[in-house]
């Protein structure tokens, strides 16, 4: 009898295991996000991270604008999914966020590189850039690179978690010379007030941030050497998390119809971009910065 008892009692917890595997493989969508895909075509609406960073991804008058969103929004209706809901983060805590669950993909033009992609899943990339320098009117210290930054030992403040951090120490720049900001308009403070000498970005975000915030103290600098180093050009492309796999390829299909159509292109334009200049190479991919060989 004790014998059968706990034969019974094996029996009913291997059913009871298998019940929880079961559900637990409902729940993730199996393969990993199958279920989530459906439920964001269900519900109709993806939830985005960005960062406030013109013309990339930012807040206008409580609507969500930029190239980055307008090219995410047209691939997420290609995909039966007709609306964007944006949530607003430090840019350094994008990929956290994303990873934390508060948001379903990351469209902040965000650059690809080897580091971020073992942290979060890049879509194909969709615009490329180049870097900027921001300066006090007048340019007093005559800083047209990084490499003049690293030589006059000038200070420069970087947005939190921008990959211009890693390029300037790359062009010999101290990392006592570098001061972190939150963002954008942060950095600008910090070197029209004479804390910093210096602020650098990607092109068309200090540029376009420059332009509309009127700051009669501060000036591009139009002549700009570009540093050659890994990372230049950046390859801008929206991000999913490890997990998403379903949902990432689903939309990679949906940029893939809409850059041969044309219409990436025309959304380039329309923020600002440039679509011969800022358009991807065909021959670059995801995987290719990822693992380095274009990076």
């Amino acid at each position: 009898m004790k014998k059968l008892l706990a034969v019974a009692a094996v029996g009913f917890l291997l059913v009871l295991l298998a019940a929880c595997g079961s559900g637990s493989d409902e729940e993730s969508g199996g393969d990993g996000d199958q279920s989530k895909l459906a439920k964001l075509k269900e519900s109709g609406t993806v939830t985005v991270g960005f960062a406030n960073e013109e013309p990339y991804a930012y807040q206008d008058g409580g609507e969500l604008k930029g190239a980055a969103v307008d090219i995410a929004q047209a691939a997420f209706k290609e995909m039966g999914i007709e609306n964007v809901k944006g949530k607003l983060a430090d840019f350094s805590q994008l990929i956290p966020g994303l990873n934390a669950g508060k948001f379903d993909v990351i469209t902040a033009g965000m650059a690809i590189n080897p580091d971020r992609c073992k942290n979060a899943d890049f879509a194909e990339p969709s615009m490329m850039y180049g870097e900027g320098l921001i300066v006090p009117k007048g340019n007093p210290m005559d800083l047209h690179s990084y490499e003049d930054i690293a030589e006059k030992g000038a200070t420069v403040s970087i947005m939190q978690g921008a990959t211009e951090i890693e390029y300037v120490q790359k062009m010999g720049v101290k990392e006592s010379q570098v001061q972190t900001a939150s963002d954008i308009p942060a950095t600008f403070s910090a070197v029209a007030s004479g804390r910093a000498d210096a602020t650098t970005g990607t092109e068309m975000t200090v540029k376009m941030a420059l332009e509309s915030s009127g700051n009669d103290k501060l000036e591009f600098v139009s002549d700009f050497k570009q540093p050659e180093i890994e990372g230049i050009p950046s390859y801008g492309a929206a991000a999913f998390h490890k997990d998403a796999d379903e949902l990432r390829k689903a939309y990679n299909e949906a940029l893939a119809k809409l850059k041969k159509d044309g219409t990436v292109k025309e959304l380039l334009e329309k923020n600002g971009f440039s679509a011969e200049n800022n358009s991807v190479p065909e021959d670059i991919t995801a995987e290719g910065v990822c693992s380095g060989e274009q990076y």
